[in-house]
């Protein structure tokens, strides 16, 4: 693999770490020819393991031969811009986490029936926009149990920078899509919605029916008002969280671990 190292910040072939905006990366045009920044050598290796195809890399130089060497080895012949700490900092904008990013070419998105199919547990994310709540719930999905997640175009883009590295690549472990009708394609793939809403006809989250049922799509909505009326009114069930000394909500990415607990198959 060639390794260049480089002295400037407008040296050929580095913008893609540091000009391109995020909606630039991913291309919105044609979202499948986009690409994504993975960051730390954690987070590189699990999109790897996943099967994420790497286009470049960027790396202090002192990582070409610690943390990033076994990553510069899998990835082949791809460009490998290497400069001191400093440098990377000014090029980036940001420290970079364990000194590694790598650019990684996005995958085909994928139906919502066949990420769906075997599914019994999902949650659907409505209009969440903070990229570290995304990170985060994404997270606790992996780790509890969710088996698919699928977002409404609103929503944020789970292979931003920072999402991904709040989620310790957890958005690489499991299936996800976009979606402009959520509940009304689950249920006709056979599942029960439950809208996450304060309302007067919410039910608990341990009420026995939620755990009753076989394949359950459970949706949480945007971080300040919540989930449109509509889709309140389209859910078979709206669940709240039981709390106690005047508490009435949790951050989404607090209230969503919470619920993949209490619900998970």
């Amino acid at each position: 693999m060639p390794i260049i190292e480089i002295q400037t910040l407008d040296h050929p072939g580095v913008e893609i770490f540091s000009s391109l905006t995020e909606a630039q990366l991913r291309n919105r045009l044609d979202p499948e020819k986009g690409i994504f920044i993975a960051e730390s050598p954690k987070v590189i290796r699990v999109a790897l393991d996943a099967g994420y195809e790497p286009q470049a890399i960027l790396c202090e130089t002192k990582h070409i031969t610690g943390d990033a060497a076994d990553i510069i080895h899998r990835c082949g012949d791809i460009p490998v811009y290497t400069g001191s700490r400093e440098l990377l900092t000014q090029l980036t904008g940001y420290t970079l986490t364990r000194g590694v990013l790598c650019a990684m070419q996005r995958k085909h998105s994928q139906p919502i029936e066949e990420i769906c199919k075997d599914a019994r547990r999902i949650a659907v994310i409505h209009g969440v926009v903070d990229t570290t709540n995304i990170g985060a719930i994404f997270r606790s999905a992996a780790a509890l149990g969710i088996d698919a997640i699928v977002l409404t175009r609103d929503s944020c883009d789970p292979l931003n920078r920072r999402a991904i590295r709040v989620s310790m690549g957890s958005v690489f472990l499991i299936p996800w899509t976009w979606t402009d009708h959520p509940i009304n394609e689950l249920h006709q793939m056979g599942f029960s919605t439950a809208a996450l809403a304060l309302t007067e006809c919410s039910i608990p989250l341990d009420h026995p029916a939620l755990k009753a049922e076989s394949k359950l799509a459970l949706i949480f909505g945007t971080e300040g008002d919540g989930l449109p009326q509509h889709t309140i009114e389209e859910a078979d069930y709206v669940v709240r969280i039981p709390m106690s000394h005047g508490v009435d909500s949790l951050n989404v990415a607090a209230a969503s671990a919470v619920v993949f607990w209490e619900l998970r198959k």
